[in-house]
């Protein structure tokens, strides 16, 4: 039975890796279909939500039944209840790629405003961030999950740093505001991202050590 039990466990897990991947390939998407100005496939990626929608419940069952049947104590307990918070932070992160892609089709339909030098470097990290987190929950590291969470500072950085660049195209011509506009929704996207794969991080801590580290990073 307990065999039984561990390779639930398993295939669990095996379910937030393909998840975590899925929601990566959602910002690799919309991240190439913006600088590509590819709408078509910006229109895929989101229709592609649909699976990590599907997977997300899929999840939310399972650790549900494990509870139930299994009534797991300790550190199982911690894992179930640690991999259903997951899988809702990496369905925000699909859904957040899905915003870009609106955004992108909207944007392609005017020229383009200005190269897009800080948003693909903002997405490159706060996917790095997601792997890692994600690297941090299958290796039960809790040391590379608080790394994660300082790297949080970096894209803050970054947004604030392109919010006043576009502020002056405003500022400038006032005919930029629509576009810039856009380009500042995409940039609090990729923030947010970046934001949710700081919470996985911070759920690999507490999964690793029972320790809740939320809003301190302790």
């Amino acid at each position: 039975m307990h065999r039984h039990f561990d390779d639930e466990l398993q295939s669990l897990k095996e379910q937030i890796l393909r998840m975590g991947g899925l929601a990566e390939e959602q910002v690799q998407g919309a991240l190439r279909a913006l600088v590509e100005r590819d709408s078509d496939l910006a229109r895929k990626i989101i229709e592609n939500d649909r699976q990590v929608n599907t997977l997300d419940v899929a999840i939310d069952e399972d650790c549900l039944r494990l509870l139930a049947l299994q009534q797991p104590t300790a550190r199982d307990l911690r894992f179930i209840t640690t991999a259903m918070k997951i899988s809702t932070e990496l369905e925000r992160i699909s859904d957040l790629s899905e915003n870009i892609c609106e955004r992108a089709i909207e944007l392609n339909e005017e020229p383009q405003l200005k190269p897009y030098i800080d948003i693909p470097r903002m997405a490159n990290w706060a996917l790095k961030m997601v792997k890692d987190a994600l690297d941090a929950f299958v290796n039960h590291d809790a040391e590379l999950a608080r790394k994660v969470c300082r790297d949080d500072d970096f894209v803050d950085d970054l947004t604030h740093q392109l919010f006043r660049e576009l502020m002056s195209f405003m500022v400038e011509n006032p005919q930029t505001i629509t576009r810039a506009i856009r380009i500042t929704f995409i940039a609090k996207y990729l923030e947010r991202i970046a934001d949710h794969a700081t919470n996985v991080a911070e759920l690999v801590v507490y999964l690793v050590e029972g320790k809740i580290i939320r809003h301190t990073h302790g």
